[in-house]
This record gives C-alpha cells, structure tokens and sequence, in this order.
C-alpha cells in the first residue's frame, strides 16, 4: 500500500519546485509524461505503480495533481516555483475570497500586503473553512478576507486553477481584513 501523504508531498517537490533532482524536466506547461516520471522515481528510490500514482492524485484531499486529457502526462495544478505558464484563463472572481497565514505574518502582511513569494501567483480560498485549514499547517492560523471583487474592479486579473484555488498576482493591504484568529 501507498502513503498517500508522504508520496504527494514527494509529487508536490519534484512537479513544483525540483524537477531536476530526480532528473525530468517540465514542459512549458508544467507537464511530464507520466512513464517517465514513475521511472525517475523509481531511480531515486521511490518505487510506485500507475495505478498507486492515480492512486494519490485521486485521494489528495487538495487535489495538487492533474492528468492531461490522454492520463499520459501530469502536472501540479498551481504552486510552482520553476518557470511555467500553466494556461488558465482570466476569471472574474467571488465578490471576495479567503487567505489563511499564520499569525507570526500578520503584521507584515498587514503592512506589504500579499505576495506570492517563490511562487508564481498568491493562492485564495472560496471559503474561511479551507483558508483556516491552509493556515494552521504552520502554526496557529489566520484568515484574511480578500475584497476580490474591488481589486478586480481596479485592474487584477484573477484566475482559478484545476483545483479551484484562486490565483492573482499580489493583494495590497487595503483589500484584506481580518476575518479569524
């Protein structure tokens, strides 16, 4: 039996951030053909079947993962560190959405707002229940309201991945609120 968490932790660092180390390489888009990514992890000690792979990408509770439409390739649907453009399309977001942080950030973010850090675009949250879950993986958690639909209104473009997180390219201080502690 597959560790489910374990092993889509190991997916989210090599699709996300270091392809290389077990020797692939992303696509453009983020993609790599599914037979050659079980290879290199079998090379690099991580021995999974196809069927245990559609395995984790079908149980991660944040669906990370996605197939292409053949299920030959597979990528991260968002959160990536190394250059990709993953396509998804402009959309006009809910009126507002959620971050969830860690309580030791909020002052500066606060004060800087939210930025997207290593990664490509600030992640959102439709709902206080998920941002909370996002939040506490660090410590005790944050929500902060995110004003969406008056930062699109001022020019933002939002986007929204396969899994349903929304994506936009920073928030300033003025659009966020504090919604829980």
């Amino acid at each position: 039996m597959v560790d489910v968490v374990r092993t889509s932790k190991r997916l989210s660092y090599v699709l996300r951030h270091h392809p290389g180390c077990i020797g692939i390489a992303l696509d453009a888009a983020g993609w790599v053909d599914v037979d050659d990514l079980l290879a290199a992890l079998a090379a690099h000690g991580l021995r999974l079947t196809r069927t245990q792979l559609d395995e984790v990408v079908a149980s991660n509770d944040k669906q990370r993962f996605a197939f292409d439409e053949s299920g030959t390739r597979i990528r991260a649907s968002q959160g990536h560190s190394v250059a990709v453009d993953l396509g998804y399309e402009t959309a006009d977001p809910p009126a507002e959405l959620f971050h969830g942080t860690v309580e030791r950030f909020l002052p500066a973010i606060l004060a800087d707002g939210l930025r997207p850090g290593r990664r490509h675009a600030v992640h959102l949250s439709a709902d206080v229940g998920t941002a909370r879950t996002v939040g506490g993986r660090r410590g005790r958690p944050v929500v902060l309201r995110v004003d969406a639909a008056r930062l699109a209104g001022d020019g933002a473009q939002f986007s929204r991945s396969a899994n349903g997180v929304w994506l936009v390219d920073a928030v300033p201080p003025g659009y966020l609120a504090v919604v829980a502690t």
